[in-house]
């Protein structure tokens, strides 16, 4: 599957577009990001960016969520929970063993969303998305009018 204009807004909407990299709201450093929510060892202080890159390495970076959804979620997707799916894992990340992601959690295992998903769980699932806020950060309200943004694509 590919994410539809709608999950392309919904995540541009969100992230928002800065032509000049900035520290992440949570910590106030690392992950620097620029363009549409772009992080990574090429993003760093005081790197600039034109429109065309920043929409450029939003679509490449769509299409990375692209690939670990379709690889990991073994459940049939509507588009609605496809988009929602790529959404938050580009917000949120894919997980390692130092940090939890929506695909792997740092034990190793999946995380409850998408062990959900994966049982066709699916409603199990959708109220998963509410556990991914950071609470007492600065960042909560916005995560959470996201995520509710997500499941209502989700949802549809």
């Amino acid at each position: 599957m590919q994410t539809s204009l709608a999950g392309i807004n919904l995540i541009k909407a969100f992230e928002g577009c800065h032509l000049k990299a900035y520290p992440d709201p949570k910590t106030g450093g690392d992950p620097w990001t620029i363009g549409w929510g772009a992080t990574g060892p090429d993003v760093y202080e005081g790197l600039t960016w034109t429109q065309e890159q920043a929409d450029d390495r939003l679509l490449n970076d769509i299409k990375l969520r692209e690939e670990i959804i379709n690889l990991y979620v073994k459940a049939p997707l509507t588009q609605g929970q496809f988009d929602a799916m790529v959404s938050i894992l580009f917000n949120v990340g894919f997980g390692s063993n130092k940090r939890n992601g929506i695909i792997r959690l740092k034990s190793g295992e999946p995380s409850t969303l998408l062990a959900k998903l994966n049982e066709g769980d699916y409603e199990g699932a959708a109220n998963e998305f509410g556990r991914w806020i950071s609470p007492g950060s600065p960042v909560e309200r916005g995560l959470k009018r996201r995520r509710g943004a997500e499941v209502e694509m989700f949802n549809s």
